[in-house]
């Protein structure tokens, strides 16, 4: 498809899948003739995950592609942008839930990345038993798998688990820029515990599998992505925000304004996670986000109102209102703001896109994307 065919969505799409390209070509490399598996792929990160690995393929010799096969559970349905792939050669997409025993004909697989569980607070909060089943249950069966591939003589080359920066919970003032060193802040009995403390049980597996049974397990902390593939229903605060301005309504918001976050474009990200996936060390966890600018929620909802101004002529404004959800804001940070040195030092993780551009791209794409199923 020519560029001057595509929406601006999609133009979005492919100027951020040449950039992980750009970003990835030694890590893919690594990857190229490889079979990788990706749980949780028709989700918001799964978007490009999925898609930038075959992009790539079709940049590359035939015998050099990557194979990915996505398991998930797909409760909400194929994404229409995964059931346009289904005819790529280099794609398997398997109805899996990761919590049920694996399939008893699964290949060996040489890269697995374990992203299958519930993220957004709203929905977690509603199936907390599913929600801590996939981060410990099913992560503890794919790492079984590891090992029992390891004794086959067919090893997996590189395992990643994303954990969040929620394991970190509300971190005092003086562990704010937060490194991978500061042990946490959590409540192990609170609304958000079932997704908390199900990630940090989940980074105790991978490190003493990768200690005991010497098994390439790597981590990743999430810092706040945002961006296309993440729904506009997904109750999480840009697409609430992006949400409401496609109405035409008022900007909503159910905090006083003053929590803080610093937000990563989600090719970004995606960039990160792959060279956690390919250089990381066994049985570390790497900060993947961006380390400023850390603004306010109501700061970043006034400069979402200007930039859908200039690309909508969007005529809102910023509302409080308290949430009828008594447990919306318990346990919620007031600050998040990642310390990412690892990641740059070890990998060579280096974030480029500017939030202002980042949430002009999102917008573009939340503009063609107005409609989905709940997260």
């Amino acid at each position: 498809m020519s560029t001057a065919t595509l929406t601006e969505a999609e133009r979005v799409v492919r100027a951020d899948l040449n950039y992980i390209g750009q970003n990835l070509e030694v890590e893919f490399s690594r990857l190229a003739g490889k079979k990788l598996l990706i749980t949780g792929g028709a989700g918001f990160l799964g978007y490009y995950l999925v898609q930038a690995v075959l992009a790539y393929n079709r940049l590359v010799d035939p015998a050099r592609n990557i194979e990915v096969t996505v398991y998930d559970n797909l409760m909400r349905g194929m994404p229409p942008w995964l059931s346009a792939l289904k005819s790529d050669p280099n794609l398997n997409v398997v109805r899996h839930d990761i919590i049920e025993p694996l399939p008893f004909d699964m290949p060996a697989f040489h890269y697995i990345i374990h992203a299958a569980s519930i993220a957004s607070p709203i929905f977690y909060r509603k199936h907390p038993i599913a929600t801590m089943d996939a981060n410990v249950n099913g992560l503890r069966s794919l790492l079984d798998y590891s090992r029992l591939q390891q004794q086959r003589g067919t090893p997996v080359e590189g395992f990643l688990f994303f954990s969040t920066s929620e394991i970190y919970g509300d971190p005092t003032p003086e562990n704010i820029p937060t490194p991978e060193t500061y042990r946490g802040n959590v409540s192990c009995t609170g609304p958000r515990a079932c997704y908390d403390e199900s990630k940090r049980f989940g980074e105790a597996l991978c490190v003493n599998f990768a200690r005991e049974y010497d098994l390439p397990v790597k981590v990743a902390r999430p810092f706040n992505n945002y961006g296309p593939g993440l729904k506009i229903t997904d109750r999480r605060v840009l697409p609430d925000f992006a949400r409401d301005i496609l109405a035409g309504r008022d900007i909503i918001m159910h905090s006083d304004g003053t929590p803080t976050r610093t937000f990563c474009y989600v090719a970004d990200a995606v960039a990160g996670y792959y060279k956690i996936l390919v250089n990381g060390k066994p049985g570390e966890a790497y900060n993947i986000g961006v380390e400023s600018p850390e603004i306010s929620m109501r700061t970043l909802a006034d400069l979402v109102t200007q930039l859908a101004r200039d690309q909508f002529d969007y005529r809102g404004r910023v509302v409080h209102q308290v949430s009828i959800d008594a447990n919306y804001l318990v346990d919620n940070p007031n600050r998040r703001c990642p310390v990412i040195g690892k990641a740059r030092n070890e990998l060579g993780y280096n974030p480029q896109v500017s939030l202002e551009d980042g949430l002009r791209r999102a917008l573009t794409w939340y503009n063609e994307h107005r409609e989905a199923e709940d997260a």
